[in-house]
């Protein structure tokens, strides 16, 4: 593992945030940082030559769908997930553990692991933790993720603890089958909304000694201020010398206040979401752009924001664009948006090593 380093450059006087460098074979990244979602090997509507101009430092995808369709066979005949996608910083692959939450209505879960009906043919397709492993293994990521079970919201305790040490049997399997050297394996934290819970997991993941530790488990339909109380009650119990990423949290009140608590990184489907709704996110709000005020606004969508959508074109063209269907509304929107979350982390980076986060970022710390 001497290819991933952590380092903290300052932490906040008044909070646990930290700004940091997470080193990878694919070079660094700079934390906090927010990571773009590139479910099948893409960045939904962006080149990586576009993504690159967002800030994106480190991008996503997904091994349960690449294992679906192309298969890892075939990104691995093409010299791995990085040439693939001509992407050539670094990819975390997530393993397999969300679609146990998402597709609960097509699986069935055992402690050997997890059966899934295809959506495509129907087919049988067996999950297991070696076989999330030897997936993920295949595909190339920097980063690859422990099969857990993420248990949904609301479940009652006895799931929630069921879900937790299954998933810790499970991390000790991937740890024995994971062939990478040059891939670093993320422990992945439950315990559902259980204080004590959370404290167990993340106490018994710690004593692994991974290379980085994820929070799972939020973000799956509890209120914020259970998002908030989760993550303030694992982080204390993680290695301040390992990366901590958040999972599936996006938004920016979210993000820092996981920021103030200790979280490094960060992952969301919204930028690229919205931008297929025609909507922008523009200093923390949601903007609907086919709204009719925007018409006849020949501004650009944020004057502060050095974004090509925002360097070169108008409201109203956006407007337009939204209006017609056309495809490039959501590629210029998805600029926008994936570059307005990649520097709302960026700022509050910078805050960090001027000592100013708990001041300047004060209206998303309530």
């Amino acid at each position: 593992m001497s290819h991933f380093t952590f380092t903290c450059d300052r932490s906040c006087p008044d909070t646990r945030a930290r700004a940091g460098v997470f080193t990878t074979p694919h070079g660094p990244v700079e934390t906090p940082r927010f990571m773009p979602v590139g479910t099948l090997a893409t960045v939904k509507t962006l080149s990586p030559a576009q993504l690159q101009t967002t800030g994106a430092q480190m991008v996503l995808a997904n091994s349960y769908h690449l294992h679906l369709q192309p298969g890892e066979a075939i990104v691995a005949g093409a010299g791995g997930l990085h040439s693939f996608m001509g992407w050539n910083g670094p990819i975390l692959t997530d393993s397999g553990g969300f679609q146990v939450f998402s597709l609960s209505e097509m699986r069935t879960i055992t402690d050997e692991g997890v059966t899934f009906r295809s959506p495509h043919n129907g087919d049988i397709i067996a999950m297991t933790p070696e076989i999330s492993m030897r997936i993920q293994n295949t595909l190339g990521a920097d980063v690859i993720m422990a099969f857990d079970e993420c248990p949904p919201y609301p479940a009652t305790r006895e799931e929630v603890e069921t879900a937790t040490n299954r998933s810790e049997r499970w991390l000790k399997r991937c740890i024995a089958s994971h062939s990478n050297p040059n891939q670093a394996l993320f422990g992945i934290v439950q315990g559902g909304v259980y204080e004590d819970l959370r404290v167990m997991a993340a106490t018994r993941l710690r004593s692994l000694d991974l290379p980085g530790y994820a929070v799972g488990g939020v973000s799956v339909g509890e209120p914020p201020e259970l998002i908030d109380a989760a993550v303030r009650q694992t982080v204390p119990h993680l290695p301040e010398n390992k990366p901590r990423y958040l999972m599936g949290v996006g938004t920016y009140r979210e993000m820092a206040r996981a920021i103030a608590s200790g979280i490094d990184l960060f992952d969301c489907v919204i930028p690229t979401r919205f931008a297929r709704h025609g909507a922008a996110l523009v200093q923390g709000e949601r903007w609907n752009l086919k709204n009719a005020r925007f018409r006849e606004d020949f501004t650009p969508l944020d004057a502060d924001c050095p974004c090509y959508t925002c360097t070169q074109f108008t409201r109203a063209y956006l407007c337009h664009l939204v209006r017609s269907k056309e495809l490039l509304a959501y590629t210029l929107l998805s600029i926008h948006n994936v570059t307005e979350l990649v520097r709302f982390t960026q700022r509050i980076r910078e805050a960090i090593l001027g000592d100013r986060f708990a001041e300047e970022f004060r209206s998303w710390l309530v």
